[in-house]
């Protein structure tokens, strides 16, 4: 009788999960990052089981060689974060405070070294400014000067110029919003107050961009020392390097543990550092509400047109123009001798990389991000921050936190095949790979879920709707452009990654970065420049769209 008088209209009732599916889907969660929080577990692992020998390595090394490593990396990050917090927030100030003819070209122009991988701006400095290059002969036979003209450019201050000109626009990007938003609204009420440019600018607008800026330089410094292209090339003994030669070329795997955990530990200082700024920049940079005034740019001419454009232009100029070009040239002049059949095979084998590589890691953002909305509890969240800690770890961090593991188990079961499945193949490079950008596709799919309120869920609830119809029907038509979004941004991530496939990729398949590297390396700049220059091409596509965005006024879409 009920059931007759129920009316057909009527919604049913929400349904819940089961407690053992609940159990599962946290099992598998904090089984996944897991298996991508392996390499930074093992190189714990190995530090608390340090024993005499270890020590005893420990101490060999703070004799020879860690004194230089810690010195050099230390100088080199204090000159990259002086310079980009310098570079960034000058162009920043001059895009959002002052109006000037071109400066809504130069908000994006200010975005394209973005596109420059940091070792390809290396090689592209190198071949013109080493000594038979075309600048230094040039000088030489135009006034007679003997010798050596310019400095050596492979040198740690040659090093601090590439990444300055190829990392400020993460200071750029963070200042420029947090001046944007905030900081407009408390601009123009200091001029209506009556107070002048200089003390604006001084007691406003860097006040209020300081934490945005702080979080750019941390993340400047983050890819600085992650980064072992420019450093191996230019010979500059970091970290970075120093892992790499004590495993590959000394064979000591216990010194190259040992350094990639002081490595990883300068790392989790700068995050820790960037995850403060980040905090409190969501109070510098929250939105005015509505009916808020808005900055009046103040109007430049003359001269002061002049000395805006020279702030916004020589930092692309450094960072893009000058290295594609410098890169052109030596490609122009091998055309008829460069590899064009092992280009093919090269790019063929980039693309597929990445495009598995973005398919998973997407799949995994998409999932964790899902279950963090669906199940906010203690383990999931744990499951997640865990992931999103993946980019920050160095490439040559994931490589020893890799082998590490396998190694001790090779150790201990010589017949058990785990080696061969992670070492010179395809699994343990896309193992690498998901370790470090699980974190790029699972930020973006997490930005495109704050934009999505949780009246969506509950109203889905309320009709009846399971999990796997609330995303399917609720979720996914809303998330695309996130996914979209993420996975593009693996894709090139993994395209210009260079330490982990350098080391794990099979022997049979060499990629546009490793072969761009290696031939730099000796010295065959004119055959390097083919694939470094495809590099730069596919890293165009996310700054393209992310400059489409800022136009839109969502810099967060990407």
């Amino acid at each position: 009788m009920a059931l007759a008088n129920a009316s057909p209209t009527a919604p049913a009732a929400p349904r819940t999960a089961a407690p053992w599916r609940r159990w599962l889907a946290q099992a598998g969660l904090l089984g996944l990052a897991g298996v991508l929080a392996l390499p930074v577990l093992a190189l714990l692992a190995a530090a608390l089981g340090w024993n005499a020998a270890s020590w005893e390595a420990l101490r060999a090394m703070a004799a020879t060689t860690l004194p230089g490593y810690a010195l050099t990396s230390v100088a080199l990050c204090l000159g990259v974060g002086v310079a980009v917090a310098l570079v960034g927030t000058a162009t920043a100030l001059a895009v959002t405070v002052f109006d000037f003819p071109g400066r809504r070209s130069a908000e994006w122009l200010l975005l394209l070294p973005l596109a420059m991988p940091a070792y390809v701006t290396a090689y592209a400095y190198t071949d013109f400014l080493q000594f038979s290059g075309p600048a230094q002969t040039w000088l030489r036979d135009t006034f007679g000067l003997q010798g050596r003209v310019l400095p050596e450019i492979r040198s740690a201050w040659g090093a601090a110029w590439v990444f300055t000109f190829t990392l400020y626009p993460y200071v750029y990007l963070l200042a420029r919003t947090a001046l944007s938003e905030r900081a407009a609204a408390l601009l123009e009420a200091a001029r209506l107050l009556g107070a002048p440019l200089g003390r604006r600018l001084r007691r406003v607008a860097l006040p209020m961009a300081r934490p945005a800026i702080a979080a750019g330089v941390a993340l400047a410094l983050m890819e600085t020392l992650a980064d072992y292209g420019v450093v191996s090339y230019f010979g500059v003994p970091t970290f970075t390097a120093g892992v790499f030669k004590a495993w590959l070329v000394l064979d000591d795997r216990v010194a190259a543990a040992q350094l990639a955990g002081l490595l990883l530990g300068f790392v989790a200082l700068l995050l820790a550092l960037e995850r403060r700024a980040q905090r409190r920049l969501r109070f510098a940079t929250q939105r005015p509400g509505r009916g808020g005034v808005e900055a009046r740019p103040v109007r430049l001419r003359g001269a002061a047109v002049a000395a805006a454009w020279a702030v916004c232009g020589l930092p692309v100029l450094l960072g893009f123009v000058l290295p594609v070009l410098f890169m052109l040239r030596p490609l122009l002049d091998g055309w008829d001798v460069l590899p064009w059949r092992a280009f093919g095979a090269w790019a063929r084998n980039s693309l597929a990389l990445a495009a598995a590589a973005a398919l998973l890691a997407t799949l995994a953002a998409l999932l964790l991000g899902h279950a963090a909305r669906r199940l906010p509890t203690p383990a999931v969240r744990l499951a997640v921050r865990t992931v999103g800690l993946g980019y920050a770890v160095p490439g040559a961090v994931v490589v020893v936190g890799l082998l590490l593991p396998v190694g001790w188990l090779q150790a201990r079961a010589p017949e058990a095949p785990l080696a061969g499945w992670v070492t010179a193949t395809v699994l343990g490079l896309l193992w690498a790979y998901l370790v470090r950008f699980t974190a790029v596709a699972l930020q973006s799919v997490e930005s495109g879920y704050s934009r999505l309120p949780r009246s969506f869920d509950e109203a889905a609830r309320t009709l009846g709707h399971g999990a796997w119809s609330l995303w399917r029907r609720v979720h996914w038509p809303l998330l695309r452009r996130s996914t979209l979004a993420a996975g593009l941004l693996v894709f090139v991530d993994v395209m210009k990654e260079l330490p982990a496939t350098l080391v794990l990729r099979p022997f049979d398949m060499d990629t546009l970065a490793v072969m761009a590297h290696q031939m730099a390396r000796d010295e065959r700049l004119g055959e390097a420049a083919l694939p470094a220059l495809a590099l730069v091409l596919v890293g165009l596509v996310p700054v393209l769209l992310l400059s489409r965005a800022m136009r839109r006024g969502d810099p967060h879409a990407c």
